[in-house]
């Protein structure tokens, strides 16, 4: 038995950690003691979670000891960003999850006694439950039970702020609902209420009780809204592609940030471009994409992208409705992907991240690994990782030590314009001046009678454009 609690630090970054936007955030924080459970609307045993007092419980199947409590320690975190106080943790070891109760039937009633004795409310298994294992769970220790998968979904519910967001995150949620429907306990039965023949209590052809009816009409409500969010997805999926277009038709690079949820994205893009984006030491702290432009040393210009975080055994509803989001990543020029490494098992996140970029096809892309908070990090841990990652920059997002090799090793990997030219651009020409300066790489600029004369590298769209004034 034991108890856990979240872990890591992430500071913040002077004035670019989006201070207001936090501030909004903690106004609006779950009260302990304060019910938030859902009473009627739509009468469908499925209520918001009452995270407030809550109880872990893990299976190990593999790996060991130290992976499971890393495990749990996670799932501890994952609680405590949601808004609950973690009392106690208990794993099991077993070759397979219990396939009607999750854990063994000894270890339910010790996990009865658990909750009994620390008076807390929810339970939150480390795995997805079946519908029949959460229905069995929670006749048996008398409180509500949540899975990973809810937790998760309940945190992304919180922090999605976009249209977008919000709408990838209820279809995930809906998703994961639909399965789970039931009626609303022992008040609504299924085989009674109807009005068959004889007025018996008894069900038969044609008679369906109140719960019933309730159930099908709540599924047709809920595949309603599904197909809705799908096409109101789709329709911003095409928004981005053209976003995506249009920088691709410009041969601007792209650069994503991706990694471990925590690990410092937002703190690394705010230190590479002052993007001002809320940085918070919580899970899943931002989940909207945010884009920002950056320009090299030499004067190209690309563009940086924070993407949501990832963590190990992601929900795939989570994965399919941020699936267009996600899929940005395969089309960037480089992902940067970012390493927590004060964590206990920085590997294990590199193991998971690349799992999912390789279920959204982006396991291509070229990568620079970077290995952030080595202020907080040990050394014996960074020497290690060191030699396991041998071309890796090690930085600190917080105090910004190895930032600038961050960026000159960025720049060096990037794509560069493939055509030197030198060209005489007339003077009633200045925004085709002003677009070689945002696009291409200036070598050398002088101005004489007949115009702005330049030695510029540029892409093959832009050589095609400038044909006209290329000098000898």
């Amino acid at each position: 038995m034991r108890t856990f609690h979240a872990v890591d630090d992430l500071a913040d970054i002077d004035a670019t950690t989006g201070e207001l936007e936090l501030e909004d955030r903690h106004a609006l924080r779950r009260v302990a003691g304060l019910s938030t459970e859902l009473t009627d609307v739509t009468e469908v045993e499925y209520r918001q979670l009452r995270l407030e007092r809550v109880v872990l419980v893990g299976v190990w199947t593999e790996g060991t000891a130290e992976d499971a409590d890393n495990s749990l320690i996670e799932l501890a975190a994952l609680a405590e960003t949601a808004g609950s106080l973690v009392l106690e943790g208990m794993i099991q070891r077993r070759s397979k999850p219990d396939p009607a109760t999750f854990v063994g039937s000894g270890k339910v009633s010790e996990l009865r006694d658990m909750v009994t004795s620390t008076g807390a409310d929810t339970v939150i298994c480390d795995g997805e439950l079946s519908p029949s294992q959460l229905r069995n769970l929670e006749q048996r220790v008398k409180v509500k039970v949540v899975d990973r998968t809810a937790l998760i979904l309940d945190i992304f519910a919180q922090h999605a702020k976009s249209k977008e967001g919000k709408a990838q995150v209820e279809l995930a949620q809906l998703e994961y609902l639909l399965p789970r429907l039931r009626g609303w306990g022992e008040t609504l039965s299924r085989q009674t209420g109807g009005s068959g023949r004889g007025g018996g209590a008894g069900g038969g052809v044609g008679v369906r009780g109140p719960g019933e009816t309730k159930l099908e009409t709540d599924r047709r409500r809920i595949n309603h809204r599904i197909a809705r969010l799908r096409r109101e997805i789709k329709a911003l999926r095409t928004v981005r592609a053209t976003k995506r277009a249009r920088r691709n038709r410009n041969d601007i690079p792209a650069v994503t940030i991706a990694g471990y949820t925590n690990a410092g994205k937002s703190s690394l893009l705010n230190r590479l471009t002052g993007a001002g984006v809320l940085v918070e030491d919580a899970l899943f702290a931002t989940l909207d994409t945010t884009t920002r432009r950056a320009r090299t040393n030499d004067g190209r210009v690309y563009t940086l992208s924070d993407t949501v975080g990832f963590v190990r055994h992601l929900p795939h509803q989570i994965v399919e409705a941020f699936r267009s989001t996600l899929e940005e990543v395969g089309e960037a020029d480089l992902v940067v992907h970012v390493v927590d490494g004060a964590h206990p098992d920085p590997e294990e996140q590199v193991r998971a991240v690349r799992e999912v970029l390789a279920e959204v096809g982006a396991d291509g892309v070229p990568e620079l690994l970077v290995v952030n908070k080595i202020d907080t990090a040990d050394e014996e841990t960074l020497l290690r990782l060191k030699r396991t990652w041998p071309e890796a920059v090690f930085v600190s997002a917080r105090s910004g030590r190895g930032i600038d090799e961050l960026r000159a090793t960025l720049e060096s990997r990037l794509p560069r314009p493939a055509v030197e030219l030198r060209v005489v651009v007339p003077y009633d020409r200045g925004e085709l001046v002003a677009q070689l300066h945002r696009r291409a790489k200036v070598l050398s600029t002088a101005h004489i009678a007949e115009g702005t004369a330049l030695h510029v590298r540029v892409d093959q769209a832009l050589a095609a454009e400038l044909a006209p004034y290329i000098s000898a």
